[in-house]
């Protein structure tokens, strides 16, 4: 049987603003096994981004409880949060979040720095992971120098680098053309084939439908939550 990495029970997530308080998340109870591919969808305002942000430990829930890895992190510091992510968790932004000044080598470097990563070991395994997502001979590019395609797949390899337990992709394609969001969505694709959960945050259904299994928010709620018998790759 595969391993529970994520479990959520009963999540809710309130914020107020000014005298009203918003309920973003009501009672989300799900699991996530080791090795799926999950698309998490939802117009706006169905909390699929609060969710992302618990699921990423970049914030915490109001009540329930939510366990990554056999750990309860559903209470944890804002310093004990940084630890787990680091350790943990591996974003792919709509934007890129790449270091302007620095190559795409030095850009999946940086991570491996917070982690402790031997020196001597950090350019062998950025130069591996680069190789990994198919860009051998623009390592040494800065991102201006990059199409756009290219960030991304700079940003996965960053995502990638420490192994963690959970690659977290928001709306990874939002920024790219409909071509080149297929190219990064074949590799999403081999890299699930390689054994890595993923869980995609998307508004767009063509891109959710590269998943395995897709989960609907509604007002803050689990809507459906489905296998996908037929996943584009």
């Amino acid at each position: 049987m595969k391993k529970k990495i994520i479990h959520l029970d009963n999540i809710t997530k309130n914020y107020k603003v000014g005298t009203q308080v918003v309920r973003a998340l009501r009672t989300i109870s799900l699991d996530i096994y080791e090795g799926e591919y999950v698309a998490i969808m939802g117009a706006s305002g169905s909390g699929k981004s609060t969710l992302m942000n618990i699921i990423g430990c970049l914030d915490t829930p109001s009540g329930g409880t939510y366990i990554l890895n056999e750990r309860d992190v559903s209470r944890l510091s804002d310093n004990q949060l940084a630890e787990i992510r680091n350790a943990e968790i591996g974003f792919v932004f709509q934007v890129f979040n790449l270091l302007p000044r620095s190559t795409a080598l030095e850009n999946v470097m940086l991570p491996m720095v917070y982690a402790g990563v031997r020196k001597h070991d950090r350019k062998q395994r950025a130069t591996d992971t680069l190789n990994d997502v198919g860009l051998t001979d623009r390592m040494h590019h800065r991102p201006n120098e990059l199409s756009g395609g290219q960030r991304q797949r700079v940003a996965i390899a960053r995502a990638l680098v420490n192994r963690p337990s959970i690659l977290l992709a928001d709306e990874p394609t939002g920024n790219l053309d409909s071509v080149i969001s297929e190219d990064i969505m074949k590799l999403f694709a081999d890299i699930h084939r390689k054994g890595n959960t993923l869980v995609m945050v998307t508004h767009e259904l063509d891109i959710a439908k590269h998943a395995h299994r897709i989960i609907k928010l509604k007002d803050g709620e689990v809507e459906t939550d489905e296998i996908n018998p037929n996943p584009v790759y």
